[in-house]
């Protein structure tokens, strides 16, 4: 009967790793085309596009794609403008987002359900139904700077930064997961004399590995694939960021190996910071022993 069960068990795992192995092929298969492609002459990597050769290393390979998109357009200069843009929203938003949980979570105040609606239902909402209002609004706000007092936040970081900083899908993830979390450290803590601050940051936060993962790699996702706000508020080259760089592949006369050369470029950045999170978050579960 033992022998029956262990070889069941065996049977379905291999049944889940294979299914799993083909559902990772499937994902992965357009990021070998990307790479291999940039490798390849631009008559080459049409002519192979209609055979399993398109995923191959096979034929002319060079890296000439990657010397021509660098002559091409600014790539380092996109790539530290959206990494500096991503890095400052992600590092915000899950401060300003977490406190926003951890106050529906753990505090009392009037009117926190109407409000918790209210930001549950800007989920539903299209960015692009807001974003011609958003565009007049930060077209006139002022800002203190070096050179004073200006108007306008057009063609500057802040504005690709400020208004993504607090999101509903964001506040929503930290206060389910907050939900979930001891109530009885909570209280202990505060029994101790510990302020609501203190509760936040020294015993809340760092049991909240998981979710801090989770919502850095979403907000990530999200930032560094930014095209529709900064094409719309940014016209000067010193602030674009990666996509709106990818523009300047399709000018002219399109050269197919250098936009695969520039999209492995800007890919690299977002499978280090997943697998860095990756990492972060299994260690914090076992650490921890928290499940969100």
């Amino acid at each position: 009967m033992s022998h029956n069960t262990t070889d069941h068990h065996r049977l379905r795992l291999v049944v889940r790793y294979t299914v799993l192995s083909l559902i990772a092929l499937i994902f992965i298969f357009p990021l070998i085309f990307m790479l291999v492609s940039s490798l390849k002459p631009d008559h080459q990597l049409l002519a192979d596009t209609a055979s399993l050769r398109a995923f191959l290393p096979v034929g002319e390979i060079s890296l000439a794609n990657y010397y021509g998109a660098f002559e091409r357009a600014p790539i380092l200069l996109f790539m530290m403008n959206s990494l500096l843009v991503t890095a400052v929203t992600v590092v915000l938003s899950l401060f300003f987002c977490s406190l926003a949980g951890f106050s529906f979570v753990y505090l009392n105040w009037r009117g926190k359900g109407v409000v918790f609606s209210i930001i549950l239902a800007t989920l539903i909402v299209p960015f692009e139904t807001i974003a011609i209002p958003m565009l007049l609004m930060v077209s006139k706000l002022p800002w203190i700077g070096l050179d004073g007092l200006t108007w306008g936040w057009l063609n500057s970081y802040r504005v690709q930064v400020v208004p993504f900083i607090a999101d509903g899908l964001t506040i929503f993830l930290f206060t389910q997961y907050f939900k979930d979390l001891p109530r009885e450290l909570i209280e202990a803590a505060r029994v101790e004399g510990s302020s609501w601050w203190q509760v936040y940051w020294r015993i809340v936060m760092p049991l909240s590995g998981p979710i801090i993962a989770t919502a850095a790699i979403l907000k990530f996702l999200v930032m560094y694939n930014q095209y529709l706000w900064p094409i719309m508020v940014t016209q000067q080259e010193q602030y674009r960021p990666v996509l709106v760089g990818l523009q300047y592949f399709f000018q002219l006369n399109t050269a197919w190996g250098e936009v695969m050369a520039y999209l492995t470029l800007i890919t690299l950045p977002v499978l280090a910071f997943y697998l860095v999170l990756q990492r972060a978050f299994i260690a914090s579960i076992a650490s921890t022993g928290v499940k969100g």
